[in-house]
């Protein structure tokens, strides 16, 4: 249960249907081919991104002097103020990106997939069960793969569903990550004033 609900709440915060546009629109000059390949070396340098600060986060936030309970407020408003921009997206703007050049790193590994939100919520994983790290991976595993699978269909669900149902997708995983943040949010605050003895 732990390895599916962390998964799931992984794959929210990444939002492969939210990113189906964005990506569609700065890899829109390029071939179907080429754009695949683009996507999938993208989406590998965002999992080793991820991997990085799942093994490592927690020595950063102490190196930092970043406490759980700062953390586990930090983001639940970031995924808050995510789930928010899903709700009530923005329209995609933007020519692409010529079709003699290849986005590295930035924007589509980072912070689209790679996002702030992606890496606190592994950070706070990976402080809170240090002992289920292999769970935890696992977890960002299965919502990886996910990502890669709709991102590279991306073309095709846009095709068979239409922007209209991909929006719909899209607000309905920002609802649920709303409840996620919010909860987030609340045993964060719940830590701070226990550890004053507050309660």
């Amino acid at each position: 249960m732990f390895i599916i609900s962390n998964a799931i709440t992984l794959l929210l915060v990444m939002d492969p249907f939210g990113n189906i546009p964005a990506f569609l629109a700065l890899l829109s000059n390029m071939d179907p081919g080429r754009r695949r390949r683009v996507i999938l070396r993208e989406l590998i340098i965002a999992l080793a991104i991820l991997i990085i600060f799942l093994l490592f986060g927690g020595y950063i936030l102490k190196g930092m002097h970043i406490s759980e309970p700062a953390l586990s407020i930090a983001g639940g408003l970031i995924l808050f103020l995510i789930a928010l921009k899903m709700i009530f997206p923005e329209t995609v703007r933007g020519q692409g990106i010529a079709g003699d050049e290849e986005p590295l790193i930035v924007p589509l590994a980072v912070p689209l997939i790679a996002g702030p939100s992606t890496i606190v919520m592994l950070t706070l994983l990976a402080t809170r069960h240090p002992d289920r790290i292999t769970e935890t991976f696992l977890a960002l595993l299965i919502a990886w793969l996910s990502t890669v699978l709709i991102l590279l269909l991306s073309d095709l669900l846009r095709t068979l569903m239409g922007t209209r149902i991909l929006k719909a997708i899209e607000r309905l995983m920002g609802m649920i990550l709303t409840t996620v943040a919010v909860q987030m949010l609340l045993s964060g605050i719940a830590e701070y004033l226990s550890s004053l003895g507050m309660i």
